[in-house]
């Protein structure tokens, strides 16, 4: 996905696509050290699987999706939400 070189960012996620060819969108996570301990890292990561979960239906089919949490200022499970269908609907543009 990283060789695709296809990203698209706001501010608050950094999300990479590529292409595959399963018909659905699949999530990969990235969440670097300078979030915090382990505790808020692993909080991060379960609000933006939720967020993918719960936005699945909308999400573009036959993608696969990395995404990298950006302003660690603690954004709200929503904004994560919003990002991410945002951004993924952009990135089905390129």
């Amino acid at each position: 996905v990283y060789q695709q070189r296809c990203k698209a960012s706001d501010g608050t996620l950094l999300i990479y696509a590529a292409r595959n060819h399963l018909g659905r969108p699949r999530l990969g996570l990235s969440v670097s050290r300078k979030a915090g301990p382990a505790v808020v890292r692993n909080r991060l990561k379960r609000w933006l699987r939720e967020a993918f979960r719960s936005q699945q239906a909308e999400l573009p089919s036959g993608v696969d999706l990395i995404v990298i949490p950006q302003g660690l200022e603690r954004a709200a499970w929503a904004s994560y939400r919003e990002s991410l269908l945002r951004l993924s609907r952009k990135l089905l543009r390129k």
